[in-house]
This record gives C-alpha cells, sequence and structure tokens, in this order.
C-alpha cells in the first residue's frame, strides 16, 4: 500500500494539535497547583525578541489548517489572535482541530504536485505540495510545539518528551 499526502499530513497534523494541547492542560494543572495565574505562561518567553507562548500557539494553528486548506485546495478560515488564557488557547486548538479532521482524503488526492504558493510579508514561497508538507509544514509546525514545551519546561512545568511526542500507538 502507497503513502498517500493525506497519510502523511492530516495525521500528523492532528497528532501534534492533541499533544499540544495536551500540554497545555499540564500548564493549566501546574500552575493550579503552584497558585499562580496561568496567564504569567501564557505570556512567557524565553527571550524579548520572541514570540509569547500564546502566540507560538496561534502560528501552530495557523500552520495546521493553511496546510490542511491549501492541500486540499481551498482557503483555510480565519482565526482572529485574540486568546489570553489557556482556556482561549485550547478552545483556538479545538477550533483547528475540527476544521483538519473535516479534511477528507478526496480532498487530498494529487495534493502532492498541486502548485502550492505562501505569500509572507517578506517573500512569495512556491511549492509542490509535498514540498510544502516536507520543507516547510511539518518543521514549523513542530518548532512552535517545541517552543511552546520549552516556554513550560522553562518555566517549571512538569513535563517530559513523552508528553511532547505524545501517545506514541
Amino acid at each position: 500500500m502507497a503513502l498517500s499526502i493525506y497519510d502523511l499530513s492530516i495525521p500528523a497534523l492532528v497528532r501534534g494539535l492533541n499533544n499540544l494541547s495536551a500540554l497545555l492542560d499540564k500548564a493549566a494543572a501546574y500552575a493550579e497547583a503552584k497558585k499562580f495565574d496561568p496567564a504569567v505562561l501564557v505570556q512567557s518567553r524565553l527571550f524579548p525578541d520572541m514570540h509569547p507562548l500564546a502566540r507560538q500557539v496561534q502560528i501552530a494553528c495557523d500552520t495546521a489548517k493553511g496546510a490542511a486548506a491549501r492541500l486540499a485546495g481551498i482557503d483555510p478560515p480565519a482565526h482572529a489572535d485574540t486568546e489570553v488564557s489557556i482556556a482561549d488557547l485550547k478552545a483556538r486548538i479545538a477550533k483547528t482541530l475540527d476544521f483538519v479532521n473535516s479534511i477528507k482524503a478526496e480532498q487530498l488526492r494529487g495534493a502532492e504536485s498541486r502548485a502550492i504558493e505562501l505569500k509572507t510579508p517578506r517573500v512569495t514561497l512556491q511549492f509542490t505540495g509535498l514540498s510544502y508538507l516536507s520543507g516547510f509544514v511539518l518543521p514549523n509546525l513542530n518548532f512552535h510545539i517545541s517552543m511552546v514545551y520549552a516556554l513550560l519546561r522553562h518555566n517549571g512545568v512538569e513535563i517530559g518528551k513523552m508528553d511532547y511526542l505524545g501517545p506514541i500507538q
């Protein structure tokens, strides 16, 4: 059986988002146990010039929904970047998961060779669906999830590699 671009994309996006949500559950439990406002974690940064945890989650969600939509040849849904709490961020992840899970394998047939153009404020990037997924989407998604992990760990949340990886089977 040959792997399809659906097999390589949608399950990985869903897994990453589910693991991200679980990390936020651990963050909320930690803040409650230590009796501090979890907003401290939501706005935490490793260095002043980096995005705070909230923005890392938003970008991870945008990466996942953008990938699912572009590979399916449809427009991604718009989500306002207004989250200020862990509950807000978890709702954003849930909304993103709903969209990603709505994409069917048939919508991604032939997507590996689909031309994908991604415009950023600085540059326009040209990809095939496969190069977009393997060279941009998955590394970008994993980067932002790992930043959330690093921010939480730096702030004392008791998480480890298996929390980042999530359920293996």
